[in-house]
């Protein structure tokens, strides 16, 4: 038998009694993802990316880990969500303009305390002002630098369109823009790298294309991490008591680590391993999050028909954003219907082996974006579920 047969053994034993659509967890292939971060990261605290996870019984096993430290959250509401909830060191990656949220966070002292806001344009400062409703708390403020490559004078661009702040001058303007304003303490300064953590390098059946990506995130490290040093002394210049400098992410966890002026790493992906981060040269994941979706039909010699299963996820579209039929191996989409909104075709040998009432398990292809999906994540510790946990979505949360 091989590892993936045992482990759909182990997967369907552990959910007998339960119907499928169900998600699962698997405890011992998320802690060895959570030891194989660590071990990259070279003694550099992990910030846990929350959209990559979305489920706070997991956050709160993975951040009891020695060697994990706060979180990296994704909207204004769930920061002040997850700050309420106990979590004492929240950095909320992205700019919002939540006004409501900022008022409860400047009347608040311990929300204050807690949560870091991301700004990287003075009219967010305003924003933030015009929304303090009285409140006079510190607002703690994190600069995010962008990081992508830019070649031939700016007129080729690699990486994502976020931060205007570019060069140590613009991110020092900013600095002192923050320092000017009464009511913001500058705190920190975060770099997430999306075109060296964020895309593989080794995709199957693509040997150009790989080693092109491979060239250009040699190039992209060596500029980002010159730029990066520039910038962290530019910002210490003006606000010497700058606690932390973030960066990196789940594909580049040893990279960034690596860089003196960098103090923590962000990784959330790397926890759950969902098919994107399968085409790296860089580290090897176990998939620990699955969902199961029930056969309901036999139309064929070599197909069967399960229920529901298109959930695709963000980004530009395309078929690495579908997810991927994994258990039993050896499924695969009809191309003329794909993954569908009510019934999927699977076509592949080992659909005659499954009878109707049978589980079929998938992949999502990013990490968090399942959870949207369910209601409760079932985790699975050998070949029974030990604890069943709601996502954020189970607990009436839906913050994008």
């Amino acid at each position: 038998m091989t590892a993936r047969a045992a482990d759909r053994a182990r997967y369907d034993r552990a959910t007998a009694h339960l119907d499928a659509p169900v998600a699962i967890v698997d405890l011992e292939a998320f802690d060895a993802n959570a030891d194989d971060l660590l071990r990259r990261a070279g003694g550099k605290p992990v910030r846990v990316a929350s959209k990559s996870v979305r489920c706070r019984a997991l956050l709160e096993r993975v951040l009891a880990r020695d060697g994990f430290a706060g979180v990296m959250s994704f909207t204004l509401a769930e920061s002040l969500w997850l700050a309420r909830s106990g979590f004492d060191d929240v950095l909320l990656a992205y700019p919002s303009a939540d006004r409501q949220g900022f008022a409860e966070l400047a009347a608040d002292p311990k929300l204050a305390a807690a949560v870091t806001v991301m700004v990287d344009d003075p009219a967010q400062l305003r924003l933030i002002d015009d929304a303090r409703q009285g409140g006079t708390e510190v607002v703690r403020v994190c600069l995010e630098l962008d990081t992508s490559l830019k070649l031939l004078g700016g007129r080729v661009r690699v990486g994502a369109r976020r931060s205007p702040l570019h060069s140590p001058a613009q991110v020092a303007e900013m600095a002192r823009a923050v320092a000017r304003r009464p009511g913001f303490r500058l705190v920190g300064v975060m770099a997430y790298e999306g075109h060296i953590a964020g895309v593989g390098d080794a995709v199957a059946g693509h040997p150009v294309r790989s080693r092109a990506v491979r060239l250009m995130q040699a190039a992209a490290r060596g500029e980002l991490a010159g730029r990066r040093a520039d910038v962290v002394r530019a910002v210490r210049a003006v606000a010497p008591d700058l606690e932390f400098v973030n960066g990196g992410g789940t594909g580049s966890v040893q990279y960034t680590a690596a860089e003196d002026a960098v103090t923590e790493i962000a990784a959330g992906s790397g926890l759950y391993v969902p098919r994107l981060f399968d085409n790296y040269t860089s580290f090897r994941g176990r998939p620990a999050a699955l969902f199961a979706q029930p056969v309901v039909r036999r139309p064929g010699v070599g197909v069967v028909t399960v229920l529901g299963g298109g959930y695709p996820a963000s980004g530009a579209p395309g078929r690495d954003r579908l997810p991927v039929p994994y258990l039993p191996e050896g499924l695969g989409y009809d191309p003329q219907e794909g993954a569908g909104e009510v019934q999927t075709p699977l076509l592949g040998a080992p659909a005659d082996d499954l009878l109707i009432g049978d589980k079929v398990w998938f992949r999502h292809a990013k990490a968090g974006e399942l959870c949207e999906r369910f209601d409760v994540l079932h985790l699975v510790e050998g070949d029974e579920v030990t604890a069943t946990v709601p996502t954020y979505r189970g607990e009436g949360r839906t913050f994008l």
